[in-house]
């Protein structure tokens, strides 16, 4: 199966290296980079990267997955007529099609999105609402798949969109081996939100507050009522409230469930102990409350997080 990635001046290089690692690895993919000429093309940190070939030169038939990479140049890509007439023939005959991050406008301006639903990075969501006014976007998940038509959040989200390809050809175990043998944490599922703790979280501004948001990660299980993070932080239950709020941009009760969350993430996918155990360690009470929680935060149910994170060995032996 050949795999082509779509490059030009300014595109982020881990929107290329990380999908690319993936089928590369897999020794079942010819992968080639193509840009709007053939030989060095800077990317946006400066690394230059080799194209293999020009749109000029290769004939755009003959993809079976066309990957466009995202970047600060893919404003500047749109404007270049060869490039985005190369992508709208080679994605027309292509068996699938994807994008990273903003990748989304180049595919956007070739046509290839119209009426579908899509995600790209959450900083190019409103660019690509205004522009394309035909795309139904979507930047809660961190992938989306509308019929052959694959899109993904920014950088490392890329990575799970080209798990994601290699399970749909493959089947699960050569997906969840690559992911192994890349040392990532796991194959996310497309449904997951693009948004974790570091992300979501601002950072406490004052001692108070940091007192009792420390208390919080150091222990998520604990007991975290608006009381007992007052008597931490030495405030007013009122006063702990609105100071909590407007440090971190959420209400204490909200931001102990996310960290409970993001606790029983890793529970999962690190350990054995059954859903119902985990629940209680972490102060969710029940496996109810647990499954609850996870679908308004994670977007999958905890067994089928945990599910996604085995392997069987198929890669064994494989080294980059």
């Amino acid at each position: 199966m050949r795999v082509v990635f779509v490059i030009y001046d300014g595109f982020q290089v881990l929107d290329l290296a990380g999908p690319h690692e993936v089928f590369r690895i897999t020794g079942r993919y010819e992968c080639l980079v193509v840009g709007p000429e053939a030989g060095a093309v800077a990317s946006s940190g400066g690394l230059p990267v080799h194209a293999g070939a020009g749109v000029g030169d290769l004939e755009p038939g003959g993809v079976d997955t066309l990957v466009v990479a995202g970047g600060t140049g893919a404003d500047r890509a749109r404007e270049d007529a060869a490039l985005v007439g190369w992508v709208a023939e080679a994605a027309a005959g292509a068996r699938r099609v994807a994008s990273v991050c903003s990748g989304a406008l180049l595919l956007a301006e070739a046509g290839v999105l119209d009426g579908r639903r899509v995600t790209t990075h959450w900083g190019r969501e409103e660019q690509l609402r205004r522009e394309y006014p035909r795309l139904d976007v979507d930047c809660d998940p961190i992938f989306v798949r509308d019929g052959r038509v694959w899109t993904s959040a920014g950088v490392t989200a890329g990575m799970d969109l080209a798990l994601a390809l290699v399970e749909d050809d493959h089947g699960r175990e050569l997906a969840h081996e690559v992911a192994r043998e890349l040392v990532m944490f796991l194959r996310r599922p497309g449904s997951q939100s693009q948004f974790s703790v570091p992300l979501w979280s601002a950072q406490p501004a004052s001692d108070p507050i940091r007192a009792a948001v420390s208390s919080v990660q150091a222990d998520p299980g604990a007991r975290h009522t608006i009381a007992d993070l007052a008597g931490r932080s030495g405030l007013s239950e009122r006063h702990l409230q609105r100071r909590f709020t407007a440090e971190l941009g959420v209400p204490p009760a909200a931001y102990v469930e996310r960290v409970r969350v993001e606790a029983a993430r890793r529970a999962l996918a690190e350990g054995d102990e059954p859903v119902e155990t985990v629940a209680r360690r972490l102060g969710f009470g029940t496996g109810e409350t647990l499954r609850r929680a996870f679908h308004r935060h994670v977007g999958v149910a905890p067994s089928d997080y945990r599910e996604r994170f085995r392997g069987t060995g198929v890669l064994k032996g494989v080294r980059s």
